[in-house]
């Protein structure tokens, strides 16, 4: 399976789900397809980043086997069902979803834990990489966190589905996560630029979005 995680999940948000996550952050559906874009790229960078660091790969291995597999677990088929409008996945619909999701529902586990799977995916940078979102993409702060939120149990199980697909163990999801981190930095764009911004640094503190605020705009036609 060689396709990019990140486009595949793109391709299958297009459509209702996309335009409920539109509905949900009150934008409209090209704007909201440009800010998933690249916090997709951001999430899933981010994530291969944290997976070359020593024990990543096995720590984020156990986490997708323990949290994301398994009798009970809710596929990436099934949030899209609930963003769709279907009873599938999280406790009946959307509502189910969001409230999981947005609110920490307690009884769907850590799979739907959006804060926490954003925690460890983001560490101490998780409110940089919300600022700069919403700054790259023309979303207010809140927006640009319910948006990861909302993203970040659809990618950790789709993350899921490849590596029980192909059977993965800590090496291979070290790999496969390498190729898409390498993907985000060739391609550029709002994702790469975020992901470069917002977690390579050298732990300063300081993130210059001068230049992501510039390009955001340049693709919401000007707005900021």
């Amino acid at each position: 399976m060689n396709d990019s995680l990140i486009d595949d999940m793109l391709g299958q948000l297009q459509g209702q789900p996309m335009g409920r996550i539109a509905a949900q952050l009150g934008t409209d559906a090209g704007s909201a397809s440009q800010a998933v874009s690249a916090a997709l790229s951001m999430l899933v960078g981010a994530l291969g980043r944290n997976a070359q660091q020593p024990g990543g790969a096995d720590a984020l291995l156990g986490a997708l086997q323990r949290d994301h597999a398994g009798q009970g677990a809710v596929d990436l088929s099934g949030l899209l069902g609930a963003l769709a409008g279907g009873a599938a996945g999280a406790g009946g619909g959307l509502g189910g979803l969001l409230g999981s999701v947005l609110g920490g529902g307690a009884s769907a586990g850590r799979q739907m834990d959006a804060g926490g799977i954003l925690g460890h995916v983001f560490g101490g940078a998780q409110s940089r990489a919300e600022a700069g979102l919403g700054q790259a993409t023309g979303l207010s702060g809140s927006q640009a966190g319910n948006l990861l939120k909302m993203l970040a149990p659809m990618v950790m199980a789709a993350l899921a589905g490849r590596v029980n697909a192909g059977q993965l163990d800590a090496g291979g999801l070290g790999s496969l996560l390498g190729q898409e981190r390498a993907r985000v930095q060739q391609q550029g764009g709002v994702g790469g630029g975020l992901l470069g911004a917002v977690l390579d640094q050298d732990g300063d503190g300081k993130v210059d979005l001068g230049d992501l605020i510039k390009l955001g705009s340049s693709l919401l036609g000007g707005r900021r």
